[in-house]
């Protein structure tokens, strides 16, 4: 779910790799993902974009509920959703980017929306098709879902080592933790390669 639900926010403010990954977890097993975890991502400044701090929580945990949200009101997506917190206030939207909301809603029918000026997509189906005929590339092409699901693993990196890394993006490494590698750059069998 989080290549999904940490989307909205990878694109828009353009993450690319982290510098630090932390995580928390109920307990780590070989075989499964944790019942509940808590991965924290920091990203350094980007082009003229401040640095940002990016939580996930995993199997029911939530965020602490925002001051703005109206009483009686719930986060949207029913444990599926997306809180933005910046400097200006708080957005949240259901999973999968559904439709974003700034709350309070007093401040959401007070807002101006902007002209469109993204293309939208017509949907992941009909974007692969005409990508494969010769089209523009998906709006979720390997350039772009490839790095960003890195991201995301990263997050299982940090949950399987129980250390919060220092990442290399660039070289794929987590600088203050060896022990990372074998997540990272598994050894194969058989002398096969990859």
């Amino acid at each position: 779910m989080a290549c999904h639900n940490m989307d909205p926010a990878f694109w828009a403010l353009e993450l690319g790799h982290p510098i630090s990954v932390e995580a928390s977890s109920s307990g780590i097993n070989p075989e499964t993902t944790p019942l509940t975890s808590t991965i924290h991502y920091q990203f350094g400044a980007r082009k003229n974009m401040p640095p940002v701090k990016m939580t996930w929580y995993g199997g029911g945990l939530m965020p602490p509920r925002p001051e703005e949200l109206e009483p009686g009101r719930e986060l949207t997506g029913g444990g599926n959703g997306i809180l933005f917190v910046g400097d200006k206030g708080k957005i949240m939207c259901p999973g999968w980017g559904g439709n974003p909301r700034i709350i309070p809603e007093t401040k959401m029918k007070a807002y101006k929306l902007p002209p469109k000026t993204l293309a939208r997509s017509r949907g992941h189906h009909r974007d692969w098709i005409d990508a494969c005929k010769g089209g523009k590339p998906a709006s979720s092409n390997f350039d772009y879902a490839g790095p960003m699901t890195e991201v995301v693993l990263l997050g299982n990196v940090a949950l399987r080592t129980g250390r919060k890394l220092a990442w290399d993006g660039p070289n794929m490494k987590a600088t203050n933790a060896p022990e990372a590698d074998r997540y990272i750059r598994p050894e194969y069998h058989n002398n096969w390669t990859l």
